[in-house]
């Protein structure tokens, strides 16, 4: 069964999804949805049919101190969505610190210059969400 993964933002939404035995995550796409949040969530859906994943892992932006904050609450507010568009898929949140950092420190180290950073970031960022997860169910 292979895992979708969803680093979701404000404007963009990056996609990963696992190998079907579970050991490793690739990066899929970034779904461009601001103002339009139907559009994201039906591409979403697609995306879980497609890849036939019973579980949807979101990024959850939590402080660095641990507390919730106003990034959390939004994340939370899309996994809400997300459970009413897919009733039968688990939505599960799963701890995002520090993966756009390491994402972004990533692509400076392969020579990927910021300007085109900036429609990979948001998957690279999912696929170290998703690793993180995959590692730890291992």
């Amino acid at each position: 069964m292979r895992i979708l993964c969803i680093d979701y933002g404000d404007a963009r939404i990056g996609v990963a999804v696992s190998d079907p035995m579970r050991w490793t995550a690739q990066m899929l796409e970034t779904i461009r949805w601001k103002d339009d949040i139907g559009k994201a969530l039906d591409r979403i859906c697609q995306l879980v049919r497609q890849y036939g994943c019973r579980l949807v892992l979101v990024g959850l932006p939590r402080n660095m101190d641990g507390s919730m904050g106003f990034r959390e609450e939004k994340t939370r507010e899309f996994m809400d969505l997300l459970r009413e568009r897919l009733p039968d898929i688990e939505i599960k949140p799963w701890d995002e610190r520090l993966t756009t950092v390491m994402a972004q420190r990533a692509m400076r180290d392969m020579g990927i210059s910021s300007r085109k950073q900036k429609g990979r970031i948001d998957q690279m960022a999912a696929a170290f969400i998703l690793q993180s997860y995959l590692d730890s169910i291992k």
